[in-house]
């Protein structure tokens, strides 16, 4: 059997936890239950009154179920967070706690595809009942928006060429697998830096299989009617495309331009932010190398 701590080594568990300020008797969220490991946390801080709901749609993560009366998870896209506490009788809650990041779990189960590390079919689908895939993305996309899957989502300046030697190779056969994948873009895998640019290449596909940017800004945008005044979120994120959503979010309850200013020059947010940016320590790092580029915003509900 699987442990938690296998299925995913919790990052910045005490940080992100002490972030959401915890009310023995409030209700929270962990929109990422994956493992479980910050779920656990929270309710190990809750009295007998307190309640957590959490959100999972991997069909992997349900295995890890907390048995407790207090605990009720979700197997859904975070993306409708509104929508299920409502289901489940709930308006506003006093916390929300996501783990943007893929979890251990997924990166260690070969066949999933998601770590450059195996060979295996190309798929990267968090939810498997999704029918959009890494495969659907890599064979057939046009060239013109494989390039802006590379590009927006990737950061890769040689994303124009590789879309094009992709379409070239799929004229003749579909590319299956990484392994297929990694030689037909061996010419962009400079030995010094290859492990650098497949983590990108991967990284692009896996948000475009699975509408990451979309998905987190809708739900975003549902956190400050899902939270009660003074409610806390604690969000960690593990690049700098989330990162810069969570950041402007927090900052101006948008994602573009500026809000409307009165003729004083003020203008209101939702949220304010508590402290400034938490990052792990080396100590952590050590131990769980995919700390390395994690990143904690707090807020609170104005």
């Amino acid at each position: 059997m699987m442990t938690t701590m296998e299925y995913h080594n919790p990052v910045l568990l005490k940080e992100t936890v002490d972030g959401l300020d915890i009310k023995p008797d409030g209700i929270y969220v962990d929109v990422t239950f994956g493992g479980g490991g910050h779920s656990k946390e929270i309710l190990s801080r809750l009295g007998e009154k307190g309640r957590l709901f959490a959100f999972d749609q991997d069909q992997d993560a349900l295995k890890n179920s907390i048995d407790d009366d207090r605990f009720t998870l979700i197997h859904e896209n975070f993306r409708y967070v509104k929508r299920f506490l409502r289901f489940h009788g709930v308006k506003q809650v006093d916390g929300i706690l996501a783990d943007f990041g893929v979890s251990s779990h997924q990166f260690d189960v070969a066949k999933r595809g998601f770590s450059t590390r195996f060979e295996a079919d190309l798929d990267m689908r968090m939810n498997q009942e999704n029918e959009l895939s890494a495969f659907h993305v890599v064979n057939e996309y046009e060239e013109e928006k494989l390039k802006q899957v590379f590009l927006q989502y990737g950061e890769l300046r040689a994303a124009p060429a590789m879309a094009r030697l992709i379409v070239e190779f799929r004229k003749n056969e579909p590319i299956i697998t990484s392994k297929q994948l990694k030689t037909v873009l061996r010419k962009f895998l400079p030995p010094r830096h290859e492990n650098k640019v497949l983590a990108q290449i991967y990284q692009a596909i896996r948000i475009e299989v699975n509408q990451e940017i979309e998905v987190l800004k809708e739900f975003l945008m549902q956190t400050p009617e899902v939270l009660k005044v003074g409610g806390r979120l604690s969000f960690i994120s593990y690049h700098s495309l989330e990162d810069r959503l969570v950041k402007r979010f927090i900052r101006n309850g948008m994602f573009e331009g500026e809000p409307e200013r009165d003729v004083f020059g003020n203008y209101e947010v939702p949220l304010k932010k508590i402290n400034g940016l938490i990052v792990p320590s080396k100590e952590e790092i050590k131990i769980n190398n995919r700390a390395r580029s994690a990143k904690l915003r707090i807020a609170e509900k104005l």
